[in-house]
């Protein structure tokens, strides 16, 4: 079997989030940073509701911090922009640096909090150097929440930083 047909494959069933082919495939030699036809490797495609996929990628030594070729967003951006604090959970536990910053100066704080995911925000709150750091529009975490009317999650934010300056 081709590597790229097979990455092709792992790909395909990290995105569909099927955990038994996964681990088939890896088992099997896939490459776990193997790239598929369209440049993304299979953490990268995974299926963000499926923390168990995710972590047997991360076992088999994906890369957590490897960012997407067209959006230059790393998983931890994607799982904390769409709430998945589970995956975010995995992540962080495997290695993944809640401190890159995507293209527009976003921490993964930053997406979680304009998107309202609350269990996110608490989580990478303590796990962020600078949780106030403002983002390439000079938007903080908590002012894109405000601006958002995400308020739970400013409220959080604003006691969080009101307790740890």
């Amino acid at each position: 079997m081709a590597e790229g047909s097979q990455s092709d494959k792992l790909c395909s069933a990290s995105a569909s989030g099927n955990l038994p082919e996964v681990l088939f495939l890896l088992r099997n030699g896939a490459d776990v940073n193997g790239r598929n036809i369209y440049g993304r490797t299979s953490l990268q495609v995974v299926k963000l509701g499926n923390p168990a996929v995710a972590e047997a990628l991360l076992k088999a030594g994906a890369n957590p911090n490897m960012r997407d070729p067209v959006c230059n967003l790393t998983v931890t951006h994607d799982a904390a922009r769409e709430g998945f604090v589970d995956t975010v959970r995995v992540l962080v536990d495997h290695e993944a640096d809640v401190n890159l910053l995507d293209e527009h100066g976003n921490l993964p704080l930053h997406l979680a909090a304009r998107e309202g995911s609350l269990e996110v925000v608490q989580l990478l709150l303590g796990l962020t150097a600078d949780p106030g750091r403002p983002n390439g529009h000079g938007e903080t975490a908590w002012e894109l929440a405000l601006s958002y009317r995400r308020m739970d999650t400013a409220a959080c934010i604003a006691e969080y930083m009101r307790l740890h300056q």
